[in-house]
């Protein structure tokens, strides 16, 4: 078992910006490089061979959650992101969590599937039949394709063949190649297997191939995260925990059955994993496409979390957390080597496989919800949203460094969290 350091940072948010730093590159064995690229992040002349017509950077905050127990493994967690109160917020909730012994998490193999469009096959019945007695000849094809992959254990695994008999472009034979993707999110080699099957299926189907590209409905590679919680651990000055509890319960609820909340809810777990993926390099469009189609597999949106109540293990109430999403994300290949910042984050993270990835980003997702949903049957999720805002609305106002702190200070005291107000507190301090 890894031996890190306990990832319950106490006070860590008190620390100045070069403490944390300190803080975490003795937690993580950082070196110079590392920490240069937590500073600086990518350079012009890096992000000119990364994307098209590039101009410049666009730089999001890079932050910390803490806390972070996951199946017995303390984790520090890297998030970029521009939002207030997430960092807090999902930190809060992996300290809730270790009073359950924090998070277990799991995952499925890291199956990817990639599509063929069949249009004008004669005879639909037959073409699968032909399809699905040539799955050899088709591994045969696909896996020298990707030698490194099958290095690492990963190529092609199966086939399956769908029908979509009634579509505005006529009826459909849709092939779906499996592939393990290993540690790679897999975008490229799936595209690539796609391309290269086109030719045969058009052979075997009488057909004519049309799309030939990945799904981002990754549902073969699953990650899931649970947590149980005693109930005490919610309980403050003003509220029971069984109260809080309860209302987290009913909230939930809510978000099963109706899909206006549901889009919420599920945003918010986002919330958690979309920094992360971004932290680490991965494509958090992809995963937000494959969440939230995932979210309506039984044909109505729904919430991907699910809250009860129920005795744990020592008799005591407890309250039982699980979420269930795809999650395809990589530590090779992409921005995740080309990026120097993804890399220190991934140092940070200390995971040495894509499902372990997976799995951490799910107990992330998890723990978002969890403190979104707290805060909504506790004291209201403006409360403490609200309080970090004020230091974006004192920046916009054109507060300097130095006086950000005091002027969201002031204008929280005042109830007032307006670029108006804050214009006039600088003005006043200016004429001091």
């Amino acid at each position: 078992m890894d031996q890190r350091p306990s990832s319950r940072l106490s006070g860590f948010y008190r620390q100045s910006l070069e403490q944390r730093l300190a803080t975490v590159a003795d937690w993580a064995g950082l070196d110079d490089a590392d920490l240069a690229a937590l500073r600086a992040g990518l350079s012009v002349e890096q992000a000119n061979h990364l994307v098209e017509n590039a101009l410049g950077l666009f730089a999001l905050p890079l932050g910390l959650g803490v806390n972070f127990l996951i199946n017995g493994r303390d984790y520090l967690i890297p998030m970029a992101v521009e939002e207030p109160s997430v960092i807090a917020a999902v930190s809060n909730a992996a300290r809730l969590a270790r009073a359950g012994d924090g998070f277990r998490a799991g995952s499925s193999e890291a199956l990817m599937i990639g599509q063929v469009q069949l249009l004008q096959v004669p005879d639909p019945q037959r073409a699968e039949q032909a399809i699905l007695a040539a799955e050899p000849r088709l591994a045969a094809l696909i896996d020298p394709l990707h030698p490194s992959l099958r290095r690492a254990g990963g190529g092609f695994r199966g086939l399956e063949v769908r029908h979509l008999p009634d579509t505005p472009a006529g009826p459909m034979v849709i092939v779906h190649l499996l592939l393990d993707c290993r540690d790679a999110m897999g975008a490229n080699a799936v595209n690539t297997a796609a391309e290269a099957a086109a030719p045969l299926l058009e052979a075997l189907s009488g057909g004519r191939a049309r799309l030939r590209i990945l799904s981002n409905l990754s549902d073969r590679r699953l990650a899931w995260a649970s947590c149980q919680i005693p109930l005490h651990a919610f309980a403050s000055d003003a509220v029971e925990g069984a109260q809080v509890a309860a209302g987290i319960v009913e909230a939930n609820a809510f978000a099963w059955a109706d899909p206006y909340r549901a889009a919420t809810h599920n945003k918010g777990i986002m919330n958690g994993i979309d920094p992360l993926a971004i932290a680490t390099g991965n494509d958090w469009r992809a995963l937000e496409a494959g969440a939230h189609a995932y979210a309506a597999r039984d044909g109505q949106y729904r919430a991907l979390t699910d809250w009860r109540l129920l005795t744990g293990e020592e008799g005591e109430p407890a309250l039982a957390g699980r979420i269930e999403l795809p999650l395809a994300v990589g530590i090779v290949g992409g921005a995740t080597k080309a990026h120097p910042t993804a890399q220190a984050a991934l140092k940070i993270l200390g995971v040495t496989s894509a499902r372990q990835l997976a799995e951490v980003m799910a107990a992330v997702g998890l723990a978002q919800n969890l403190s979104a949903l707290r805060a909504l049957a506790a004291e209201g999720i403006q409360a403490g949203h609200m309080a970090l805002h004020a230091r974006h609305v004192a920046l916009a106002a054109g507060a300097p460094p130095d006086l950000v702190e005091q002027v969201a200070a002031q204008l929280i005291a005042e109830g007032q969290i307006r670029a108006a107000r804050a214009a006039e507190i600088l003005a006043t301090r200016a004429d001091d």
